[in-house]
């Protein structure tokens, strides 16, 4: 293959997956990482992309997409407190949409001991951790494999979730910011999370605190169709975070904070079998979708209820502020 031919096929391969592993584009090109690495220079040269350590993404800084091996190493015991908390609002027999993701990986692996739930999925990853579920069933989309992160994505995983409906849809992202909601640094992606969303009564995102305030090329999901964000507490000294948590409660979103410290570790819990109520750890709570408009103290406006806590988790309000 000419360098021409490597380096157009390398700039496709990073545009159709948002960043691609030096190792993944020597093996399709078929060629050393040495050499694959002189034609990444070379395109960032022309503007084309940019290199990462160990990879190449698509210029410009709304692109910023690991693969899979190394999202799963991040943040992983904030992933694993928002998880169990998420895992909290599920109730029996539901009907449920969980999108792809390494933080909803974590969730289908609590939700194995759900009786009776349903679980549609674009993710090889979540229909693996339920595989072995006796008690759950499992719908897989139809689409095209998407290596990078496990999912199907494309005309074929769309089309199958036309005329879905089931009662609440998890989906993770690459940042998640009041302004644009939930957004991802890939196209195809984006397409499926969006219909995921549309087959979905709620939308129950799961980030943890590293994507606040992020904002990447594509959106999924705006900010008000989001129900709630299931996140950790964001470390003090991370004031972004804390900011843009605060505008997303102004806007109504219902704000769940796993765990009281910003390791990120939940308290000890009952098992996935309690009565959901008594899963579900420290929140912050603020009022639903349907209640935004509603101003505290009006006539008829609807107060915050306490949320619960395990152990000696703390409950806090982050009400939306009266302009």
């Amino acid at each position: 293959m000419f360098a021409a031919e490597r380096r157009q096929l390398i700039l496709e391969m990073v545009r159709a997956n948002g960043a691609v592993s030096l190792r993944e584009l020597a093996r399709v090109v078929q060629t050393s990482e040495v050499t694959v690495r002189r034609d990444v220079r070379a395109l960032e040269a022309e503007g084309l992309l940019d290199r990462r350590h160990g990879g190449a993404v698509l210029p410009g800084g709304f692109t910023r997409e690991s693969g899979f091996p190394q999202k799963s190493h991040l943040a992983t015991a904030e992933k694993t407190a928002i998880a169990d908390l998420a895992a909290g609002f599920v109730e029996e027999g539901e009907a449920i949409v969980v999108g792809a993701g390494t933080t909803t990986q974590e969730l289908a692996r609590r939700l194995a001991r759900v009786p009776g739930l349903t679980v549609v999925t674009n993710s090889l990853l979540v229909a693996q951790a339920l595989a072995h579920a006796n008690r759950v069933e499992v719908v897989m989309t139809g689409g095209t494999l998407r290596g990078s992160n496990y999912a199907l994505v494309g005309s074929g995983a769309e089309q199958s979730l036309q005329g879905l409906r089931v009662s609440r849809a998890f989906l993770s992202g690459s940042g998640l910011t009041a302004e644009r909601g939930l957004s991802t640094s890939n196209m195809l992606s984006a397409s499926v999370d969006r219909a995921l969303v549309q087959a979905a009564g709620e939308v129950v995102v799961l980030a943890d605190h590293t994507k606040l305030g992020s904002d990447t090329m594509f959106q999924t999901v705006p900010t008000d169709v989001i129900t709630r964000l299931v996140t950790d507490e964001p470390p003090a000294h991370d004031e972004r975070a804390a900011t843009e948590l605060q505008a997303l409660a102004d806007q109504g979103v219902q704000i769940a904070v796993a765990g009281g410290s910003p390791g990120g570790q939940a308290p000890d819990r009952p098992g996935l079998d309690a009565a959901p109520q008594e899963r579900r750890g420290p929140r912050r709570d603020v009022p639903l979708p349907g209640q935004r408009r509603s101003h505290p103290g009006a006539p008829g406006a609807p107060q915050l209820r306490p949320a619960g806590s395990l152990g000696d988790g703390r409950v806090a309000d982050l009400a939306p502020r009266r302009r």
